[in-house]
């Protein structure tokens, strides 16, 4: 295969992560569940050890929203890293590609939270609870993915870490 064809290959093959050509909802879809992962394990943590050690909502929260974003931000270092970036360009990467996504992900699922009557002072053995926070992470990952696919589409957001695959 001469080198045009491999070029046209490769951009062929990236091309839902170019801001040209607009962004596929499976690639959205996968971006999200990406971040829905990393923000579902940090938050789940935060709640569940803020809760355990009786601490008040708002340290509670402080904590889960502050592990969303360490666990968000880490899945992707990881994989950029692996990828051979190094450690400084691999945070700028991370930081990059997830904030928006993590932020708004973050906003909608403690606002559902926040405003589910009684989940705030439900405690870990109750299905309020979890169905709040679980609800949440669900409205936060149909909200988010739009947000997502818009991004990568002008490639920002996970287009950044596909540029370094």
């Amino acid at each position: 295969m001469d080198q045009s064809a491999r070029h046209a290959g490769t951009m062929h093959d990236h091309a839902d992560h170019d801001g040209h050509t607009g962004a596929t909802w499976g690639t959205a879809v996968k971006a999200t569940l990406h971040c829905l992962i990393g923000c579902a394990i940090g938050e789940i943590l935060g709640m569940v050890v803020g809760t355990a050690l009786g601490w008040g909502n708002v340290p509670t929260m402080i904590l889960a929203i502050a592990l969303a974003f360490l666990f968000g931000y880490s899945f992707t270092l990881f994989a950029v890293r692996r990828a051979g970036l190094d450690f400084r360009t691999a945070i700028k990467v991370a930081l990059a590609a997830d904030s928006v996504s993590i932020a708004v992900m973050e906003i909608v699922d403690n606002g559902i939270v926040a405003l589910t009557p009684g989940a705030m002072d439900a405690q870990l053995s109750d299905g309020l609870f979890w169905s709040a926070l679980l609800g949440g992470f669900a409205v936060a990952f149909v909200i988010t993915t739009p947000v997502n696919k818009w991004m990568i589409g002008r490639g920002k957001g996970h287009a950044v870490v596909h540029a370094h695959h």
